[in-house]
């Protein structure tokens, strides 16, 4: 039947001599025939011939030497090279006009992206704010390049501009969102960045994901400067999170035991800074009319405060 005939027939042929264990020469022969179903053994036949041969053998191999001085470890993640020149607003916004033009799906655009991210971090804050007055705009998918790319930033500049676009509400809520998780990843926090984001902590309807982002950037703070719960900005947040305790973290209905443990967890987040509360922790740890749920939450709040930190009261609280 025509089903069993074979269309398409291949052979191929090598012919391989090898010299002392090394390959010095290969011919081979590559066949193909395409027969046709109505005239069996006629068709079209391809023939290619190719020829490998051996012409030396390199004894040795010569390097650059490097001098060791030159030579440093490094994470690769998000590294590029710096080219020394300086970064204007202007060039900025036309980069935010070229993805908002190209495609979303693209290499291209990732490759501007991460442009946009780096040259972020150059501009001052003067020059954020007229960049955000210039391109904070939407393309024609109602995608914001500049809202997503200002987490990446990760320099006091934008985390200021992104403190100043949060109160001001101009972005929606699920954007602001972003910009709270944002702070809990920035890697090197500076006391300008806290001394900002402080003032947000005591805005009414504060969300949960601006207690949790703030008090992890305060830990990372703290965990690189030594006596950071003695600076005004550090204390200010303490403060904002102590009057929440209540003295010893009484709660009334459901909605009150909810948000005193979103506190308990954040002041678990913020560490070294959070020492001078710990006296009001173990009160509210003690006391016997407080929810379970709130004493576990404030034993918790113990996570990171360093043993020195006398926990005396905590431990009898736990017994």
């Amino acid at each position: 039947s025509q089903s069993e005939q074979q269309i398409l027939s291949s052979r191929l042929e090598c012919v391989q001599s090898i010299s002392d264990g090394v390959l010095a020469e290969a011919k081979c022969t590559d066949s193909n025939l395409v027969t046709l179903l109505s005239q069996k053994g006629s068709g079209a036949k391809t023939q290619t011939q190719s020829s490998l041969k051996l012409l030396q053998v390199e004894t040795e191999m010569l390097y650059k030497k490097v001098d060791p001085k030159d030579l440093y470890v490094t994470s690769m993640l998000y590294e590029r090279e710096e080219t020394g020149r300086e970064v204007t607003g202007g060039e900025v916004s036309d980069l935010v006009w070229k993805l908002c033009l190209a495609h979303s799906a693209s290499f291209e655009t990732a490759d501007l992206f991460m442009t946009l991210v780096f040259e972020l971090r150059h501009l001052s804050l003067e020059a954020l704010k007229a960049l955000w007055q210039r391109s904070s705009f939407k393309c024609r998918d109602n995608w914001e390049p500049l809202i997503d790319a200002l987490p990446s930033c990760a320099t006091e500049a934008c985390v200021v501009l992104m403190k100043e676009i949060i109160a001001s509400g101009e972005v929606e809520e699920d954007k602001v969102e972003y910009f709270f998780w944002s702070f809990s990843f920035i890697p090197k926090p500076t006391l300008g960045m806290i001394e900002s984001l402080a003032t947000l902590l005591k805005s009414p309807g504060t969300s949960q994901s601006c207690f949790l982002g703030v008090t992890a950037l305060l830990h990372r703070f703290c965990s690189a400067h030594d006596s950071c719960d003695g600076l005004p900005a550090v204390q200010s947040v303490m403060r904002t999170l102590g009057k929440f305790l209540g003295g010893n973290c009484t709660v009334q209905d459901s909605e009150q035991l909810r948000e005193m443990q979103l506190v308990l967890k954040a002041i678990g987040n913020a560490g070294l800074a959070a020492a001078s509360l710990t006296p009001v922790l173990s009160l509210c740890a003690s006391l016997q009319n407080n929810p379970i749920k709130i004493r576990l939450a404030a034993i918790q709040a113990f996570r990171r405060i360093p043993c020195s930190v006398r926990v005396s009261d905590l431990l009898s609280a736990s017994d």
